[in-house]
């Protein structure tokens, strides 16, 4: 006989703040924000809201946060909107300011969980629309296993002539090398980037908002929206009325988030032909969830899932076309129907998810967005994960096809992202090289800054498929060409990228799934003990206290790692 489950408490977190003689000073502060006699006895639900007029990703969220709260409330809870950081990855990068960029997902995680359990919130709707705060949002919910939906901010809208910021990028280099005129230059950085919005691509934003879509943690086609529309505008009610109907059934990320469910979003990231930077995040998300998760589980996954999606950087279409043909649920269905998703996993609706994909319509007749299983773009993973003796712990390759599967050159050295940058603008980087750029990893940079700087330089410069990249840094979901990144141990912790020499042979194998430094194990010894770093300036704030406690990115670079060592015993995976 199945054991009768305990009856559902909708107010089980709120009641502790509000409830009783002694929460009086409670209820007297809240009556002054809003609430009044009926609001205390409805679920309390947070809506953590990243707006922020610092960046088109997410200068539109506060109306979102808006409406996800209206639902909320016409649904019988109580909404509270609250705000946590964001950073612009595009503003900052190539300049110091990106050391921040993953530092922050970490501390937008740690903040909206501080929030919310301060506040003894029942539920929450969490609202992201760029490249950290999406997993920062989603570290926080499995932290706190409580009933939540997260919501994609939406895509921006491609600007003139179909460029998006990689067309920024990509121009500097071609300013550099001569094909971009200063008229031209400023042509493009004035009319690129139009409006509200992620970056247009299958970079990391809709990448991560893909993932989570098929995670079962945002509502169907939330991922595939423009931020100024309508759509978006329901899509956030809806998430208000759907998290007061998952506080009143109970159903917790716990239920929700599993080994499975991580699977179907690793599989959708492939066939989208996602970022790099999808990895990191995952692991870190499922870190948190307590699901064990490896690098070894992206090579086991993409084995059998192709590439389909011919979207940027390395494809030819924006998100904004992928929305107007559908979105990713066609996409979803069809890897369903072939066997390649779990369909059996539960969702934020209330349902599994075969069942939300049970009436979603095939794309149109006719488009070429999304390739069939019969002519896929790359029959295995993009995403390919590398060991070798200059990566022992793995590094982190994005190989669409198109670039090669193998690439041998001499390393040409930089001990920072800004050196390489130069080097590649001054012609110092010829075809046949192999960039190395290190102390760029979440220790040593510190903050694992993001090459899209130097990768799109060298795209602009007409060296793409002439050179290739490696660095213990990470990669922009922009970032296309021959490029390795995450490569660990990382340079600060003795890794052999500290070792390589300018000159040196390498091969970066695709096939073989190797990295090899083609420099004797001897030698790699003497230069080891002959080498006599100089001291690094003390770094302090938060910078410093990340590169004390943050974790090898092959772990996900995540920052309470101990802790989940003492948790192991409570690891959901199944």
């Amino acid at each position: 006989m199945a054991k009768k489950q305990p009856p559902v408490d909708p107010r089980r977190w709120s009641r502790l703040v509000v409830d009783g003689v002694k929460q009086t000073p409670s209820r007297a502060m809240l009556r002054a924000v809003g609430y009044t006699d009926a609001d205390f006895s409805k679920p309390a639900i947070g809506v953590a809201s990243t707006w922020s007029n610092l960046t088109p990703c997410n200068m539109h969220i506060d109306g979102l946060a808006r409406r996800a709260a209206a639902g909320i409330d016409a649904s019988g809870g109580k909404s509270t909107i609250f705000g946590t950081i964001t950073v612009s990855d595009g503003i900052s990068m190539g300049s110091p300011g990106m050391r921040y960029s993953l530092v922050s997902r970490e501390v937008i995680a740690d903040s909206i969980e501080t929030v919310v359990g301060a506040q003894g919130f029942d539920g929450l709707v969490a609202i992201g629309g760029c490249d950290k705060n999406i997993p920062g949002c989603m570290m926080a919910i499995a932290r706190l296993d409580r009933p939540a939906v997260f919501v994609y901010g939406g895509t921006i809208r491609t600007g003139a002539r179909r460029r998006d910021i990689v067309s920024v990028f990509e121009a500097v280099g071609g300013h550099a090398g001569g094909t971009v005129s200063d008229k031209e230059l400023h042509e493009v950085e004035c009319t690129a980037i139009p409006g509200a919005g992620s970056c247009g691509g299958m970079y990391t934003a809709n990448t991560m908002a893909s993932a989570i879509e098929a995670l079962g943690f945002s509502l169907p086609n939330s991922s595939a929206q423009e931020a100024v529309s309508g759509i978006k505008l329901d899509d956030c009610e809806r998430a208000g009325r759907a998290v007061v109907e998952l506080v009143k059934a109970g159903l917790r990320p716990s239920d929700i988030l599993n080994r499975k469910a991580f699977e179907n979003a690793i599989t959708t990231v492939i066939a989208l032909a996602g970022s790099t930077n999808a990895v990191l995040h995952m692991l870190a998300i499922a870190h948190s969830a307590n699901v064990r998760l490896k690098l070894d589980d992206f090579t086991r996954i993409g084995r059998r899932v192709p590439v389909l999606a011919d979207l940027r950087p390395s494809g030819r279409y924006s998100m904004s076309e992928l929305i107007a043909i559908g979105g990713i649920q066609p996409l979803m269905k069809a890897l369903l129907d072939e066997g390649l998703l779990h369909g059996d996993c539960l969702t934020v609706t209330g349902r599994t998810l075969a069942e939300n994909l049970a009436a979603v319509p095939d794309y149109p007749a006719g488009q070429d967005i999304v390739r069939g299983f019969d002519d896929p773009i790359k029959p295995d993973s993009h995403l390919v994960v590398m060991y070798g003796n200059l990566a022992p712990e793995g590094a982190v390759a994005k190989i669409t096809g198109k670039e090669g599967l193998s690439f041998s050159g001499k390393a040409r050295v930089y001990e920072s992202e800004e050196a390489s940058l130069q080097g590649i603008l001054d012609g110092k980087v010829k075809p046949g090289d192999v960039v190395v750029i290190r102390n760029e990893g979440p220790r040593g940079g510190p903050g694992m800054r993001e090459m899209l700087s130097p990768t799109a330089a060298i795209m602009g410069k007409g060296l793409g498929d002439k050179v290739a990249l490696i660095t213990d840094g990470r990669f922009s979901g922009g970032s296309h060409g021959f490029v390795v990144g995450h490569i660990t141990p990382e340079a600060a912790s003795g890794g052999s990228i500290a070792l390589v020499r300018n000159g040196d042979a390498i091969t970066i194998d695709a096939v073989r799934r190797e990295l090899t430094l083609h420099v004797s194990a001897a030698e790699l010894k003497r230069r080891e003990r002959a080498g006599k770093p100089g001291k690094k300036a003390e770094i302090r704030g938060v910078l410093g206290k990340y590169a004390r406690t943050v974790s090898s990115a092959s772990l996900g670079a995540v920052t309470d790692l101990e802790l989940d060592l003492r948790a192991s015993a409570k690891d959901r995976s199944r």
